[in-house]
Protein backbone atom coordinates (compact mmCIF):
# COMPACT_ATOMS: atom_id res chain seq x y z
CA UNK A 1 0.00 0.00 0.00
CA UNK A 2 1.08 3.75 -0.66
CA UNK A 3 -0.68 5.24 2.81
CA UNK A 4 1.25 3.77 5.63
CA UNK A 5 5.01 2.91 6.53
CA UNK A 6 6.35 0.77 3.55
CA UNK A 7 5.21 -1.59 0.94
CA UNK A 8 6.25 -5.19 0.08
CA UNK A 9 7.00 -7.11 -3.07
CA UNK A 10 8.18 -10.97 -2.84
CA UNK A 11 12.21 -10.17 -2.05
CA UNK A 12 12.02 -6.66 -0.51
CA UNK A 13 10.63 -4.18 2.15
CA UNK A 14 10.19 -0.98 0.01
CA UNK A 15 9.74 2.12 1.34
CA UNK A 16 7.47 4.97 0.42
CA UNK A 17 10.17 7.70 1.27
CA UNK A 18 14.22 7.84 2.39
CA UNK A 19 15.20 10.76 3.99
CA UNK A 20 18.96 11.60 3.97
CA UNK A 21 20.05 13.99 6.72
CA UNK A 22 18.12 15.43 9.78
CA UNK A 23 19.59 19.39 9.13
CA UNK A 24 16.26 21.58 8.87
CA UNK A 25 15.35 20.23 5.29
CA UNK A 26 15.56 17.09 6.16
CA UNK A 27 12.94 17.39 9.02
CA UNK A 28 10.90 19.73 7.73
CA UNK A 29 10.50 16.95 4.76
CA UNK A 30 9.88 14.23 7.41
CA UNK A 31 7.01 15.92 8.51
CA UNK A 32 5.44 16.42 5.59
CA UNK A 33 5.71 12.71 4.76
CA UNK A 34 4.59 11.71 7.69
CA UNK A 35 1.40 13.98 7.46
CA UNK A 36 0.83 12.18 4.54
CA UNK A 37 0.97 9.03 6.30
CA UNK A 38 4.22 8.01 4.47
CA UNK A 39 5.96 7.30 7.30
CA UNK A 40 9.27 8.45 5.88
CA UNK A 41 12.50 6.82 7.11
CA UNK A 42 14.92 9.36 8.10
CA UNK A 43 18.92 8.75 8.20
CA UNK A 44 20.55 11.06 10.72
CA UNK A 45 23.89 10.50 9.81
CA UNK A 46 26.63 11.98 12.01
CA UNK A 47 24.95 15.32 12.92
CA UNK A 48 21.39 15.55 14.20
CA UNK A 49 20.11 19.43 13.33
CA UNK A 50 22.74 19.96 10.49
CA UNK A 51 25.05 23.35 10.54
CA UNK A 52 21.82 24.92 12.68
CA UNK A 53 22.72 22.92 15.37
CA UNK A 54 26.16 24.17 15.59
CA UNK A 55 24.69 27.46 16.31
CA UNK A 56 24.69 28.57 19.74
CA UNK A 57 21.53 31.56 19.43
CA UNK A 58 18.93 31.05 16.15
CA UNK A 59 17.15 34.80 16.55
CA UNK A 60 16.04 34.60 12.69
CA UNK A 61 13.21 31.86 12.84
CA UNK A 62 9.87 32.97 12.84
CA UNK A 63 7.78 32.12 16.09
CA UNK A 64 11.11 32.55 18.48
CA UNK A 65 11.14 36.08 19.25
CA UNK A 66 13.84 35.90 21.77
CA UNK A 67 15.63 33.45 20.08
CA UNK A 68 16.50 29.74 20.05
CA UNK A 69 19.46 27.46 20.37
CA UNK A 70 20.42 25.57 17.90
CA UNK A 71 20.11 22.36 19.55
CA UNK A 72 17.29 23.36 21.00
CA UNK A 73 15.36 24.02 17.41
CA UNK A 74 16.45 20.56 16.62
CA UNK A 75 15.02 18.99 18.92
CA UNK A 76 11.72 20.89 18.26
CA UNK A 77 12.19 19.63 14.72
CA UNK A 78 12.19 16.32 15.27
CA UNK A 79 9.88 16.23 17.81
CA UNK A 80 7.17 17.43 15.22
CA UNK A 81 8.23 14.82 12.63
CA UNK A 82 8.63 12.07 15.08
CA UNK A 83 4.95 12.83 16.18
CA UNK A 84 3.37 12.53 13.09
CA UNK A 85 5.31 9.10 12.21
CA UNK A 86 8.81 10.01 10.94
CA UNK A 87 11.34 7.32 11.97
CA UNK A 88 14.76 8.27 12.40
CA UNK A 89 17.18 5.77 11.74
CA UNK A 90 20.57 6.55 13.64
CA UNK A 91 23.00 5.47 10.73
CA UNK A 92 25.24 6.90 8.33
CA UNK A 93 24.69 6.31 4.59
CA UNK A 94 27.52 4.99 2.44
CA UNK A 95 26.27 3.99 -0.96
CA UNK A 96 22.94 4.84 -3.12
CA UNK A 97 22.57 3.33 -6.42
CA UNK A 98 20.00 5.10 -8.37
CA UNK A 99 19.88 3.60 -11.36
CA UNK A 100 16.57 1.84 -11.30
CA UNK A 101 13.64 2.08 -8.67
CA UNK A 102 13.59 1.21 -5.84
CA UNK A 103 16.68 2.77 -5.35
CA UNK A 104 18.93 1.18 -2.91
CA UNK A 105 20.10 3.06 0.00
CA UNK A 106 23.49 1.10 2.13
CA UNK A 107 24.37 2.32 5.03
CA UNK A 108 26.99 0.84 7.79
CA UNK A 109 24.76 -1.79 9.29
CA UNK A 110 22.17 -2.45 6.67
CA UNK A 111 20.68 -2.21 3.08
CA UNK A 112 17.64 -0.40 2.23
CA UNK A 113 15.03 0.27 -0.83
CA UNK A 114 13.09 3.24 -1.60
CA UNK A 115 10.35 4.43 -3.73
CA UNK A 116 11.36 8.02 -3.31
CA UNK A 117 13.92 9.61 -2.12
CA UNK A 118 14.79 13.14 -0.53
CA UNK A 119 18.48 14.33 -0.32
CA UNK A 120 19.00 17.14 2.69
CA UNK A 121 23.13 16.20 3.18
CA UNK A 122 23.53 19.77 3.16
CA UNK A 123 27.13 21.57 2.78
CA UNK A 124 29.64 22.07 5.02
CA UNK A 125 32.03 24.92 5.35
CA UNK A 126 35.35 24.73 4.38
CA UNK A 127 38.07 25.41 7.29
CA UNK A 128 41.38 26.54 7.74
CA UNK A 129 42.79 24.00 9.44
CA UNK A 130 44.58 26.50 12.34
CA UNK A 131 45.03 26.02 16.04
CA UNK A 132 41.70 27.27 17.73
CA UNK A 133 39.25 27.48 14.97
CA UNK A 134 37.67 24.51 16.61
CA UNK A 135 38.16 25.23 19.82
CA UNK A 136 36.40 28.67 19.51
CA UNK A 137 33.35 27.40 17.21
CA UNK A 138 30.78 29.49 18.65
CA UNK A 139 32.36 31.27 20.68
CA UNK A 140 33.64 33.94 18.40
CA UNK A 141 34.15 31.46 15.32
CA UNK A 142 31.43 31.27 12.58
CA UNK A 143 30.89 30.50 9.37
CA UNK A 144 27.40 32.33 8.86
CA UNK A 145 27.33 36.38 9.22
CA UNK A 146 23.62 36.31 8.86
CA UNK A 147 23.23 33.96 11.72
CA UNK A 148 26.00 35.11 14.29
CA UNK A 149 26.29 38.91 13.70
CA UNK A 150 23.89 40.04 15.52
CA UNK A 151 25.74 38.71 18.49
CA UNK A 152 28.70 40.92 17.36
CA UNK A 153 27.00 44.20 17.94
CA UNK A 154 29.72 47.25 19.20
CA UNK A 155 32.36 44.67 18.81
CA UNK A 156 35.74 43.81 16.42
CA UNK A 157 35.46 41.22 13.80
CA UNK A 158 37.71 39.69 11.40
CA UNK A 159 36.89 37.75 8.26
CA UNK A 160 38.79 35.65 6.11
CA UNK A 161 38.36 35.86 2.24
CA UNK A 162 38.47 37.40 -0.91
CA UNK A 163 35.34 36.12 -2.64
CA UNK A 164 32.10 37.67 -2.94
CA UNK A 165 30.66 35.40 0.02
CA UNK A 166 33.84 37.22 2.42
CA UNK A 167 32.59 40.73 1.10
CA UNK A 168 28.88 40.11 1.11
CA UNK A 169 28.94 39.02 4.57
CA UNK A 170 31.76 41.36 5.95
CA UNK A 171 29.40 44.22 4.31
CA UNK A 172 27.07 42.73 6.22
CA UNK A 173 29.11 42.68 9.72
CA UNK A 174 29.24 46.39 9.18
CA UNK A 175 25.42 46.53 10.40
CA UNK A 176 26.64 45.27 13.65
CA UNK A 177 30.92 45.37 14.72
CA UNK A 178 32.60 48.61 14.81
CA UNK A 179 35.38 47.39 12.84
CA UNK A 180 35.41 44.61 10.19
CA UNK A 181 39.12 43.06 8.94
CA UNK A 182 39.45 41.35 5.76
CA UNK A 183 42.03 39.22 5.81
CA UNK A 184 43.00 38.16 2.17
CA UNK A 185 45.98 36.16 1.17
CA UNK A 186 46.75 38.38 -2.65
CA UNK A 187 46.49 42.01 -3.06
CA UNK A 188 43.72 41.91 -5.06
CA UNK A 189 39.83 40.34 -4.15
CA UNK A 190 38.63 37.52 -6.48
CA UNK A 191 34.85 39.57 -5.82
CA UNK A 192 32.79 41.15 -8.56
CA UNK A 193 33.76 44.70 -9.26
CA UNK A 194 30.27 46.25 -7.51
CA UNK A 195 31.02 44.44 -3.95
CA UNK A 196 34.88 45.23 -4.19
CA UNK A 197 33.72 48.97 -4.39
CA UNK A 198 31.12 48.79 -1.77
CA UNK A 199 33.45 47.36 0.23
CA UNK A 200 36.28 49.92 -0.10
CA UNK A 201 34.22 52.69 0.13
CA UNK A 202 32.59 51.12 3.63
CA UNK A 203 34.16 52.97 6.33
CA UNK A 204 34.06 50.16 8.85
CA UNK A 205 36.32 47.78 6.59
CA UNK A 206 39.74 47.56 6.64
CA UNK A 207 41.97 44.90 3.95
CA UNK A 208 45.14 43.10 5.12
CA UNK A 209 46.50 42.45 2.08
CA UNK A 210 48.91 38.76 1.36
CA UNK A 211 48.35 37.86 4.88
CA UNK A 212 47.22 34.51 6.67
CA UNK A 213 45.36 33.69 9.51
CA UNK A 214 47.92 31.27 11.34
CA UNK A 215 45.93 30.92 15.22
CA UNK A 216 42.84 32.16 17.04
CA UNK A 217 43.26 32.88 20.43
CA UNK A 218 41.56 33.82 23.48
CA UNK A 219 40.16 32.23 26.67
CA UNK A 220 36.54 32.06 26.69
CA UNK A 221 35.90 33.49 23.92
CA UNK A 222 37.73 34.78 20.67
CA UNK A 223 40.59 37.74 21.84
CA UNK A 224 43.08 37.65 19.25
CA UNK A 225 44.09 36.67 15.64
CA UNK A 226 48.19 35.75 15.01
CA UNK A 227 48.75 36.44 10.84
CA UNK A 228 51.53 35.85 9.07
CA UNK A 229 52.14 38.15 5.74
CA UNK A 230 52.88 35.88 2.63
CA UNK A 231 55.38 37.65 1.02
CA UNK A 232 57.41 38.98 3.84
CA UNK A 233 56.85 35.70 6.54
CA UNK A 234 56.45 38.46 8.87
CA UNK A 235 53.85 37.43 12.22
CA UNK A 236 52.05 40.10 14.25
CA UNK A 237 48.52 39.93 15.46
CA UNK A 238 45.43 41.68 16.27
CA UNK A 239 42.74 42.26 18.55
CA UNK A 240 39.54 40.52 17.72
CA UNK A 241 36.05 39.59 19.18
CA UNK A 242 34.68 37.49 16.21
CA UNK A 243 35.95 35.46 13.50
CA UNK A 244 34.32 34.70 10.47
CA UNK A 245 35.94 32.40 7.39
CA UNK A 246 34.62 32.61 4.26
CA UNK A 247 36.64 30.32 2.10
CA UNK A 248 33.53 28.74 0.54
CA UNK A 249 31.25 25.39 1.32
CA UNK A 250 31.52 21.62 -0.17
CA UNK A 251 28.53 20.27 -0.68
CA UNK A 252 28.18 16.56 1.05
CA UNK A 253 27.38 15.33 -2.18
CA UNK A 254 30.16 12.33 -2.44
CA UNK A 255 28.35 8.96 -2.61
CA UNK A 256 25.69 10.56 -5.51
CA UNK A 257 28.95 11.58 -7.97
CA UNK A 258 28.58 10.01 -11.78
CA UNK A 259 24.40 9.50 -10.89
CA UNK A 260 22.91 13.20 -10.68
CA UNK A 261 23.56 16.03 -12.55
CA UNK A 262 25.16 19.07 -10.58
CA UNK A 263 26.51 22.55 -11.14
CA UNK A 264 29.92 24.52 -11.96
CA UNK A 265 29.96 24.86 -8.02
CA UNK A 266 29.56 20.89 -7.03
CA UNK A 267 26.06 21.32 -5.91
CA UNK A 268 22.81 19.20 -6.82
CA UNK A 269 21.01 20.38 -9.59
CA UNK A 270 17.20 20.54 -9.12
CA UNK A 271 14.39 22.55 -10.66
CA UNK A 272 11.98 24.73 -9.54
CA UNK A 273 10.12 21.59 -7.76
CA UNK A 274 13.12 20.32 -6.36
CA UNK A 275 13.11 17.58 -8.96
CA UNK A 276 16.99 15.75 -9.60
CA UNK A 277 17.98 14.59 -12.38
CA UNK A 278 16.58 11.39 -11.65
CA UNK A 279 13.09 11.23 -11.32
CA UNK A 280 12.11 10.46 -8.07
CA UNK A 281 14.90 11.50 -6.48
CA UNK A 282 14.39 15.39 -4.78
CA UNK A 283 17.17 17.13 -3.02
CA UNK A 284 16.52 20.31 -0.86
CA UNK A 285 18.57 22.52 1.42
CA UNK A 286 22.35 23.71 1.15
CA UNK A 287 23.26 20.68 -0.92
CA UNK A 288 21.49 22.53 -3.62
CA UNK A 289 20.98 25.93 -2.26
CA UNK A 290 25.02 28.32 -2.82
CA UNK A 291 22.72 31.32 -1.93
CA UNK A 292 21.04 31.64 0.64
CA UNK A 293 21.87 28.88 3.52
CA UNK A 294 19.00 30.01 5.97
CA UNK A 295 17.41 27.88 8.37
CA UNK A 296 13.79 29.20 7.30
CA UNK A 297 14.56 28.36 3.09
CA UNK A 298 15.93 25.28 4.52
CA UNK A 299 13.05 24.21 5.61
CA UNK A 300 10.82 25.67 3.00
CA UNK A 301 12.32 23.17 0.53
CA UNK A 302 12.67 20.26 2.55
CA UNK A 303 8.76 20.76 2.70
CA UNK A 304 8.22 21.34 -0.67
CA UNK A 305 10.15 17.97 -1.84
CA UNK A 306 8.45 16.11 0.37
CA UNK A 307 5.00 17.06 -1.16
CA UNK A 308 6.38 16.54 -4.26
CA UNK A 309 7.62 13.37 -3.68
CA UNK A 310 3.96 12.51 -2.31
CA UNK A 311 2.62 13.77 -5.23
CA UNK A 312 4.67 11.28 -7.11
CA UNK A 313 4.17 8.35 -5.28
CA UNK A 314 1.07 7.72 -6.25
CA UNK A 315 1.67 6.91 -10.05
CA UNK A 316 3.82 3.88 -8.84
Amino acid sequence: MIGGSMVSDEKNTIENVIILGTGPAGLSAGLYAARADLAPLIFTGTQIGGQAALTDRIENYPGFPDGVGGNELADLFQKNAEKFGARLEYDTVTKVDLSSRPFKIKTYSNEFNAQTLIITTGASPNKLGIPGEEEFLGKGVSYCATCDGWFFKDKAVVVVGGGDSALEEGIFLTRYATTVKIIHRRDELRGSKILQERAFNNPKIEFIWNSVAKEIKGNEGVQSIMLENVKTGESSEIQADGFFVFIGHTPNTQIFQSQLDFDAKGYIQVNRNYHTSVPGVFAAGEVCDPVYRQVITSAGMGAAAAIEATRLLPNY
